[in-house]
């Protein structure tokens, strides 16, 4: 996985802002925060989350499946793996 290798700084930092947004969304229902806050606070979790998918997602297909120095296995190996997250992630 070396595209990860590459971008890994911007991965983790993305990766510890959402853990921001996940504790804050604890400490708002501890709190007994307005149904209206949390909803927001977990919709805010939710894109970044769906954001860095899309991230992973995209080099994925860039670097195991569309990258010009792979051969036709290499291909549909990337392709499957691609296709398997897909279906869990679309649920």
């Amino acid at each position: 996985m070396s595209h990860t290798k590459t971008n890994k700084g911007d991965l983790i930092a993305r990766v510890r802002r959402i853990a921001g947004q996940v504790a804050a969304l604890e400490r708002a229902l501890e709190a007994e925060t307005g149904c209206a806050v949390v909803l927001q606070q977990v919709a805010a979790a939710r894109g970044a989350i769906n954001g860095l998918m899309d991230e992973i997602i995209e080099d994925h297909l860039r670097e195991h499946v569309a990258h010009p120095d792979l051969d036709g296995a290499a291909r549909a190996k990337g392709a499957d793996e691609l296709a398997a997250v897909i279906r869990r992630y679309a649920r």
